[in-house]
C-alpha cells in the first residue's frame, strides 16, 4: 500500500494512450520520491495493434508486435489485473487479478482513465456466439488457427460435401481494420491452398461486407475505389451498402436478404467504450467520457481520461478528436505534462493535434495512404506504411525482429503452423510388474549394444 505522504497516481489501461502517458511520466515525475505511479493493465504487455492483421496472416511472429510493460517502464509500478470499478467519490479503483480473481482496492490522488474500447456486436443474433474478432493478440492467433483448421478440414475426403462453407470467409466492416484483415487473410489462404492436395484456389470465396457506399471512407472515395479494384482483382468480393444482420450455423445473413454459406465471420464493424465507465457519474456521450481540452473531467479534480474511451474537444473544428493511435499517443504525452504541472505547479496546456495522415496495407506489397492531404497508392504507400509503423514500434529489439520477419517473408512462403495451447496427452494407471522396465543404467545398455 502506498504511503499517505506520497502523491498516488493510477493509470488505467496500457494501450497507446495510457502507455505513452506512463512512458513520459517514467522519465519525469516518476523520478520524484514523493510520487508513486502505478499502471494497471489486463495484459503484461503493450500490443502494437496496427500490425495485428499481419500476425493473423502469418506475416509476423506473434511475439514481435508485443512489448513487455516491465521492460518499457523502469520507475513506474505495474499491476497486472482487470479494472472492475472506479469509485470517484472515495477515490478508489477496484481491480481483480490472480488465478482466483481476488479483488484489491487501490486508492489514488490522480487517476488516468485510458481503458480503450471493446468489440460491440449490437445485439445481432448469433454474433456473440459465432463471430471472430480482431481486437487482441489472442484474437489474431485464434483467427490464424481457425483459417488453418478450415483448410485442414476441407482437405479431407469426408468433408467434400461441406467444403464450400469451410472455404468461404466473410469480413464485416470496410474500415481500416476490416480492409487490412481481409487483405491479409486473402493472401494467406490463397498461398496456403497450394499445399493441400484436394483443394484449389477457385474453391475459395472471400467476401467483404460494408454498410457504406465505398470502403475505407476515412481515406476518401478515390483511394476507396482504388482499394476495391485491387482487392477485387485478387478474388475478394466486395458488398457495399450491405450489413450483416445475423449469423447461424449455416451461414451469414445480410440486409439484402441473402445468406452466405460460411463457417467463418470476422467482425470488425463496431466498437464501444469499455463498460467499466458506464457507471461513472460524469458527463458522457455515446458512452465516452467528455473531458475538457486539458484532458480533465470537469467537476472531478484529479480525474483524467484519454484515448478511445474519451471525447476530447478539438477547438479548431468545434468537434472531437478522432480515436486513432496517432492521437492517442500524443494525448498521452499532453496528459503527462499537464499532470506534472498539476503536481508541481504550472500552467496546463490544451491538447491540440491535426491528423498528419492515414495509411492502410491492402496486401501483396500494396497500400493506400493520405499524407498531409496528398494521396499515395501502390508500392510506395505500402513502403510508407511499413516504414512509419516500424518507426512507431517501441524498442529497438522489436523493430529489428519485425524487420527480419518482413525480410524473410520476401524469401519464403507463409507458415501453416497452428499455435495450439492444448497440453500434451497424458496417462495415469498402474503398470503390471512385468511391464516395468529394468533399472539398469543407460551406460550398461550401451555396452551391451556395442
Amino acid at each position: 500500500m502506498a504511503s499517505s505522504e506520497k502523491t498516488r497516481i493510477l493509470i488505467l489501461g496500457g494501450g497507446f494512450a495510457g502507455l505513452h502517458a506512463a512512458m513520459h511520466l517514467d522519465d519525469t515525475l516518476a523520478r520524484d520520491p514523493e510520487t508513486e505511479i502505478t499502471l494497471v493493465n489486463r495484459d503484461n504487455f503493450f500490443l502494437f495493434t496496427p500490425m495485428l492483421h499481419e500476425v493473423a496472416a502469418s506475416d509476423l511472429d506473434l511475439t514481435n508486435i508485443v512489448n513487455p510493460v516491465r521492460k518499457l517502464l523502469k520507475r513506474i509500478n505495474f499491476f497486472a489485473g482487470e479494472v472492475e470499478s472506479i469509485n470517484l467519490e472515495r477515490r478508489v479503483v477496484t481491480v481483480s487479478h490472480g488465478f482466483d480473481h481476488h479483488h484489491h482496492d487501490i486508492p489514488y490522488d490522480h487517476v488516468v482513465i485510458g481503458l480503450g474500447s471493446i468489440t460491440n456486436f449490437f445485439k445481432l443474433p448469433g454474433l456473440e456466439q459465432r463471430a471472430l474478432t480482431m481486437k487482441s493478440l489472442g484474437d489474431a492467433i485464434h483467427l490464424r488457427n481457425r483459417l488453418i483448421a478450415h483448410l485442414e478440414e476441407a482437405d479431407t475426403e469426408c468433408c467434400a460435401d461441406v467444403r464450400r462453407p469451410l472455404l468461404t470467409f466473410v469480413v464485416a466492416g470496410g474500415g481500416f481494420a476490416g480492409v487490412e484483415t481481409i487483405a491479409g487473410i486473402n493472401d494467406f489462404v490463397r498461398e496456403a491452398v497450394g499445399f493441400y492436395a484436394n483443394l484449389r484456389e477457385d474453391m475459395l470465396r472471400v467476401v467483404l461486407v460494408h454498410p457504406g457506399k465505398v470502403i475505407l471512407p476515412e481515406l476518401g472515395e478515390t483511394l476507396g475505389r482504388y482499394t476495391e479494384k485491387k482487392l477485387a482483382g485478387r478474388g475478394v468480393e466486395i458488398l457495399v451498402n450491405t450489413r450483416v444482420t445475423g449469423v447461424t450455423e449455416t451461414g451469414v445473413q445480410l440486409s439484402t436478404g441473402e445468406e452466405i454459406e460460411s463457417k467463418a465471420l470476422i467482425w470488425t464493424a463496431g466498437t464501444s467504450p469499455n463498460p467499466v465507465i458506464d457507471c461513472l457519474p460524469c458527463a458522457k456521450e455515446h458512452g465516452r467520457l467528455k473531458v475538457d481540452e486539458t484532458l480533465r473531467l470537469p467537476d472531478w479534480p484529479g480525474v483524467w481520461a484519454l484515448g478511445d474511451c474519451a471525447l476530447v474537444p478539438d477547438r479548431k473544428t468545434g468537434q472531437y478528436h478522432p480515436p486513432t493511435a496517432q492521437h492517442a499517443l500524443r494525448e498521452g504525452k499532453t496528459l503527462a505534462r499537464n499532470l506534472i504541472a498539476t503536481v508541481r505547479g504550472g500552467d496546463l496546456k490544451p491538447f491540440s493535434f491535426s491528423t498528419i495522415g492515414q495509411l492502410a496495407a491492402i496486401g501483396r506489397r500494396t497500400g493506400v495512404a493520405n499524407i498531409l492531404g496528398i494521396n499515395f497508392s501502390g508500392f510506395i504507400a505500402w513502403w510508407m506504411w511499413r516504414t512509419i509503423y516500424l518507426s512507431k514500434l517501441p524498442r529497438f529489439e522489436k523493430k529489428l525482429r519485425v524487420a527480419l520477419d518482413w525480410t524473410l517473408d520476401l524469401l519464403f512462403t507463409k507458415d501453416l503452423v497452428q499455435f495450439q495451447t492444448f497440453r500434451a496427452p497424458t496417462i495415469s494407471h498402474m503398470d503390471d510388474a512385468e511391464t516395468i522396465p529394468s533399472s539398469r543404467p543407460a551406460s550398461a545398455s550401451l555396452k551391451a549394444v556395442s
